[in-house]
């Protein structure tokens, strides 16, 4: 998971951080195109901008994840990016060191054991699970989710996992397992206890989403693939993952926000990893990241990723204070598809470079939103006449508040999606229909 206090290497959580193992310090947000790289707020990222009954189950029934066509892009009507980013640190959840462990044996003490209190013969009392509920929820889910451990010269780490198929394929976060990037290990501790080494088959940094394989499995129950763009604000939803190294661990919550941009980072082509994460207030904590959120039907709605923290230092002393970030499913599965293929994940991408827009001088108007600072020959931004000094507004029915939102938002389409795009230039609010670019052939968005 990262902690959303300062970037962080993975394996720590980063501030506006991921919550996952391995990482690397990396600046800030780039746009669709590419935004300018900014300073890091902090350790693993730049600084943003900041029992009852259940009457009805929100969200679809679900269906079995199958490879198939990208799903379609949300329609205009979806609430638009949140006004700013939080300011602060995060922190990616993926890492748990030996302290955690540690922890939790000493607090472990004997075990259930025989007290005054105890009744001389229990009484077992056959109660149905009402559906909807979380011991339902976490029936269903657990089987599917794993812990992710890495070893490699660089360190070591923990993070959590979700099985989309029943040979062994495993979504997570791309910072999970980036330590094994250089000759690595990576096993997986499945729910029955059992464990397999595994191989990573794809990583795409700039959504931080990897695939990776557990080698010699099957009969693995694959989780029920939901949809995110169906999630409202309230609704109740459950996290499941293996925080500092706990795995098979189960918290609830609701959906705090949606679309907020988070920003945790850049990587070593200096492209910003930035999506519109699924914010809640269930605990996710160091190791949660890659883990499952899900919603009251047990369906996969968002891949835990990171965190927000008080702390500045990350790592091990970041932790839950109720703002944790999950990757939409919906946004990132056409790309799990190419990584489940061996494929490069493309993005869609405008061809410019933005920055925030700058405050406004005495006597001028503010206009918020990402401003161009570069337009890339022949890209799509030139075709649709935007030039450097614009400051775009909205996309769609988006609003974009600065270079984060315009990242985040374009992220979310895929190449070829039509878009409306609004700037400002000059105080006059100019509109154009753009066909989005792909990064396939510069690697870049």
């Amino acid at each position: 998971m990262t902690d959303i206090p300062s970037q962080q290497p993975s394996g720590t959580p980063p501030q506006w951080t991921p919550p996952a193992p391995a990482g690397t310090a990396q600046p800030s947000a780039q746009s669709s195109a590419q935004s300018s790289p900014q300073p890091p707020a902090g350790p693993y990222a730049p600084p943003p901008a900041q029992t009852a009954t259940m009457p009805s189950v929100p969200g679809s029934p679900g269906t079995p994840w199958t490879p198939g066509p990208p799903v379609k892009k949300r329609g205009a009507g979806r609430a638009g990016l949140v006004a700013a980013v939080l300011a602060g640190a995060l922190v990616a959840g993926g890492t748990a060191g030996v302290g955690g462990a540690a922890i939790y044996d000493a607090l472990a003490g004997d075990g259930i054991g025989g007290g005054a209190n105890t009744p001389a013969t229990s009484q077992v009392v056959d109660a149905k699970i009402p559906e909807g509920s979380i011991e339902k929820v976490s029936a269903k889910v657990l089987p599917s989710v794993v812990k992710i451990e890495v070893t490699s010269q660089q360190g070591s780490g923990s993070g959590s996992g979700v099985v989309i198929s029943s040979d062994g394929t495993i979504l997570t976060n791309n910072h999970v397992v980036e330590l094994a990037a250089d000759g690595g290990t990576v096993t997986v501790d499945f729910n029955d206890g059992t464990s397999a080494s595994a191989e990573v088959l794809g990583t795409d940094p700039l959504t931080d989403t990897a695939v990776i394989k557990a080698e010699g499995v099957s009969g693995l129950t694959p989780i029920t693939i939901g949809k995110s763009d169906n999630l409202t604000v309230g609704q109740s939803v459950v996290a499941i993952g293996s925080p500092f190294g706990l795995d098979s661990t189960v918290t609830t919550g609701i959906v705090s926000a949606l679309d907020r941009p988070v920003n945790v980072g850049v990587d070593q082509s200096g492209a910003a990893t930035v999506y519109p994460a699924v914010q809640t207030d269930a605990a996710i904590n160091p190791g949660n990241s890659g883990g499952a959120l899900v919603d009251l039907n047990g369906n996969l709605v968002g891949i835990n990723a990171s965190i927000r923290s008080t702390s500045g230092g990350g790592g091990q002393d970041a932790g839950s204070i109720g703002i944790g970030f999950a990757i939409p499913i919906d946004e990132i599965r056409p790309i799990v598809e190419q990584l489940e293929k061996g494929e490069q994940a493309t993005h869609a991408q405008f061809g410019i470079s933005v920055s925030d827009a700058p405050a406004a001088q005495s006597g001028q108007t503010s206009v918020t939103g990402a401003q161009v600072q570069e337009v890339g020959e022949g890209s799509t931004a030139e075709k649709a006449g935007l030039e450097k000094g614009d400051v775009i507004t909205k996309v769609d029915d988006h609003i974009i508040t600065g270079s984060d939102s315009l990242v985040a938002t374009v992220r979310s389409y895929r190449p070829d999606d039509e878009v409306e795009v609004t700037w400002v230039r000059n105080g006059e609010e100019q509109t154009a229909k753009v066909t989005l670019d792909s990064d396939a052939s510069s690697g870049t968005s």
